[in-house]
């Protein structure tokens, strides 16, 4: 198919009129019959990818997803869009399942959506040749391998399914996933010379901030309020704090609900259903709430608490934003947060898991007290070089950090912890080294004579807690390496060795403050519109979503009716050049919202 019909394609039925970053190049290789694996950011528009092809060929695409919510919401999408599309699973009565598949063998669908266990039954699985079955997508890909932060154990039945299926290809599909996971997935997946796409990781659009844990209820209820039309998720350690965030909203005024894994799931899916359809404006969860809302105007993620680890971080993160207007993302931290995780790895009974737990968690920590980009150290993470700083994106580079010349503290801190290795023959711990620079008198220190130490009280011009920043600084910027043990202990690296000979000026960075103002400068995204009248149009639409029984973006997303409220249409024909409007959603409801516009500007 030609890449004039492609974007025609796209356009009269989806309402876009240009491509994401790779997704033509994807479904090229899709039409042409190849392998493909792509890893594409949330938001990144992995969907269409597999959608598109559909479409343009004859018979069936089946995608293989995990989540039913996520299954009825995306061909609650794909039907208003005017895409025949169904899917499987035990929601289903079984009247309703017999009249589905009878539509699948008379070819009446072009999408499948099914869990992996339900795709694998046999009397389903040996009756798959018969559906015309022209590609397989598997969502989120990341669920088959044991090294992704979401492995599913029935993902690895997937395995046997490409001798039912000889010659159809395969598309494999992830957000976010390490280069082990991705081989994981290529070869789990017998993926034939795949072709395999990488997007980069950065979410332009999406503002990351850190702020110092300090009455952390009050501090999200009054976040919150400061934006009474947005919506979005606070991610809690445990199932009671979810609770009793949630009840702190409630009492502040503010519609949130509770979502753990020990509530009944009949209450987890309304609260998830209440959520989609903006009946609710928090969930307050925990990690148990993820993969399957694909609702794209969450504009805030509230961590709470410390994340365990940075991929788990960026995955929640991602579900902010998913439309490509602005999203925030806080992360609320404290040093108790770290113990508590450290406690946590503790409870583990495998020496290794504990240590790459130990490892995952300083990375985390490091991220959170470090004054570099968050963006870059984010994409970092990943194996990617982010060289645009400042980024205009987070409180780092929006609210720098005071800077402070740290040459004569680095050169204490670090003379300290080779001293202590040159008399005692073996490593201490951080506060050890912090005990023995600020003159303790602890039993230690005297039992193994470190107060004898030439470096023993040479730092008392900074507190306890200042040569912790110090100290985590160092540790840092790599001049002393620290052990991922469970008793930590700290040792000069031989950078450091080198800087503490040289004796160079070393700048340092002054511990997070709490800072006055919201990050709110952010526009990588944003739509300038008229907000009275995207107001007007957010209750119109959702009205008629209330009518459909779906979520209010299945009838238009945010970003369409920012669109509208900016270029304010006087004709169809004019509407139906408004970004997200398709030829079946301008003839459903094309003249509802026009006359919401035409209304509005009469009015003014």
């Amino acid at each position: 198919m030609s890449r004039a019909s492609l974007s025609s394609l796209l356009k009269k039925t989806f309402g876009y009129s240009t491509f994401r970053p790779l997704q033509e190049e994807i479904i090229a290789d899709a039409l042409a019959g190849e392998d493909v694996f792509a890893l594409l950011p949330t938001g990144g528009g992995k969907s269409l990818c597999f959608q598109l092809p559909a479409l343009v060929r004859e018979g069936l695409t089946v995608v293989i997803s995990p989540l039913i919510a996520l299954m009825k919401d995306q061909v609650d999408g794909l039907q208003a869009s005017g895409v025949p599309a169904t899917f499987l699973n035990s929601t289903l009565s079984v009247e309703e399942t017999k009249l589905r598949y009878r539509g699948l063998y008379r070819g009446e669908y072009k999408l499948l959506y099914i869990a992996p266990e339900r795709l694998m039954l046999p009397g389903f699985v040996d009756r798959l040749p018969e559906l015309n079955v022209q590609q397989v997508a598997v969502d989120e890909a990341h669920c088959i391998s044991e090294w992704g932060h979401d492995f599913r154990p029935e993902y690895r039945q997937l395995a046997e399914l490409r001798p039912h299926l000889p010659g159809v290809p395969y598309m494999a599909l992830t957000a976010t996933a390490t280069m082990r996971v991705r081989e994981d997935i290529v070869n789990l997946l017998q993926l034939k010379e795949a072709r395999c796409y990488t997007a980069s990781f950065n979410r332009p659009n999406l503002t990351y901030r850190i702020i110092p844990k300090e009455k952390p209820s009050e501090q999200v209820l009054k976040w919150i309020k400061s934006r009474p039309e947005e919506c979005g998720i606070v991610y809690c350690q445990s199932r009671k704090t979810t609770e009793a965030v949630a009840e702190k909203l409630r009492s502040g005024g503010v519609a949130a609900m509770p979502y753990h894994a020990g509530l009944d799931p009949a209450v987890r899916e309304r609260t998830q259903n209440e959520f989609l359809r903006d009946k609710i404006r928090v969930v307050c969860a925990t990690v148990a709430f993820g993969m399957g809302v694909h609702k794209p105007n969450v504009r805030f993620v509230v961590h709470f608490d410390l994340p365990k680890n940075i991929e788990g971080y960026y995955q929640e993160t991602g579900r902010a934003g998913r439309d490509g207007l602005p999203g925030e993302c806080i992360l609320l931290f404290s040093s108790a947060d770290a113990i508590k995780q450290r406690a946590f790895i503790e409870e583990k009974t495998d020496p290794e898991e504990q240590r790459i737990s130990r490892e995952q968690l300083q990375q985390m920590i490091h991220y959170a007290e470090s004054g570099d980009c968050r963006r870059a150290s984010l994409l970092d993470y990943f194996g990617e070089t982010f060289s645009t700083i400042p980024c205009g994106g987070c409180d780092n580079c929006l609210e720098p950090r005071e800077r402070f010349d740290g040459t004569m503290a680095a050169q204490k801190f670090l003379s300290c912890i080779f001293r202590l290795r040159q008399a005692s023959r073996f490593g201490v711990g951080l506060n050890h080294v912090i005990e023995v620079i600020t003159g303790a008198a602890t039993e230690k220190i005297k039992r193994w004579g470190h107060d004898q130490l030439s470096t023993y009280g040479i730092g008392k011009e900074h507190s306890r807690s200042e040569w912790q920043e110090i100290g985590r600084e160092l540790i840092r910027m790599g001049y002393c390496l620290q052990t991922a043990e469970r008793m930590s202990t700290l040792d000069l690296s031989s950078e450091g060795m080198a800087w503490l000979k040289a004796r160079q000026p070393l700048t340092l960075t002054r511990p997070l403050r709490t800072h006055g103002r919201a990050l709110r400068q952010r526009i990588e995204g944003d739509i300038v519109c008229d907000e009275r009248l995207f107001a007007e149009l957010r209750t119109l639409r959702r009205t008629l979503a209330d009518e459909r029984n779906v979520p209010p973006y299945i009838i238009f997303p945010d970003v369409t009716l920012r669109h509208l409220a900016a270029r304010q249409p006087a004709s169809l024909e004019e509407f139906a050049e408004i970004p997200g409007v398709g030829e079946r959603k301008l003839n459903d409801f094309g003249a509802a919202f026009l006359a919401a516009v035409v209304s509005w500007k009469a009015r003014r």
